[in-house]
């Protein structure tokens, strides 16, 4: 369903004329990380309990790329307090990014949507290396204790993508699923005009999109 929303905004963007490239995927310099780069990302790892040695994408995938910038769009399972206590971390004081204070609200406000979508075990307990560094996730559901490793990677991970995108040069742009538009005189959510797009939206989308990038 990510996929298929984040496809028809591509379409909708491509045909008005943006130049914006599909599945944009950036090769990481690891040596833009040394010194404050790995202090900052040190300090998320211990932040969300973490041990070990400090594990650095090889590569990053965004869904958009125009000109200098990047986008994500960001599903339920990216709201939750694991990304939360990233995004009070020092590197979102050491660097601005405008969506951050609006993110910091939806964790906040959106963790049990969070819980019916990333209940699954791909999710909840992630890769083996979630484990590795976050240990043992507790039964599906259960926050308490050391909580869901899956879900500690996927914002330790997501702090990665804030950081070294903008290391190597681009501004990082991320939309949540409920960022709210207005088109026809009333709010609506991003996520569904995706879902099903109406050709009286489109404009409105675009103009919306576009503002991003200005």
């Amino acid at each position: 369903m990510h996929h298929l929303k984040v496809e028809n905004l591509h379409g909708i963007l491509k045909e008005s004329g943006l130049q914006i490239e599909y599945n944009h995927q950036l090769e990481v310099n690891p040596s833009y990380l040394k010194g404050k780069g790995e202090t900052l990302l040190n300090a998320v790892l211990i932040e969300l309990g973490g041990n070990g040695r400090l594990p650095v994408l090889e590569k990053l995938k965004f869904d958009f790329k125009i000109n200098r910038h990047v986008f994500l769009y960001d599903d339920e399972v990216h709201f939750n307090r694991y990304r939360l206590a990233t995004l009070k971390s020092p590197l979102y004081e050491t660097f601005s990014f405008p969506w951050a204070e609006a993110y910091l609200r939806l964790c906040r406000t959106y963790e049990k949507e969070c819980l019916k979508t990333g209940l699954h075990e791909r999710v909840w307990n992630g890769p083996p290396i979630a484990a590795k560094f976050f240990g043992k996730s507790e039964t599906a559901g259960d926050l308490s204790g050391n909580g869901s490793a899956g879900w500690k990677l996927n914002a330790y991970n997501d702090t990665q993508y804030d950081l070294v995108s903008r290391l190597h040069g681009y501004k990082l742009v991320r939309i949540p699923i409920y960022e709210n538009l207005m088109i026809g005189g009333s709010l609506k959510k991003i996520d569904d005009l995706l879902l099903h797009p109406k050709e009286e939206n489109r404009h409105g989308i675009v103009n919306w999109f576009s503002r991003k990038i200005t």
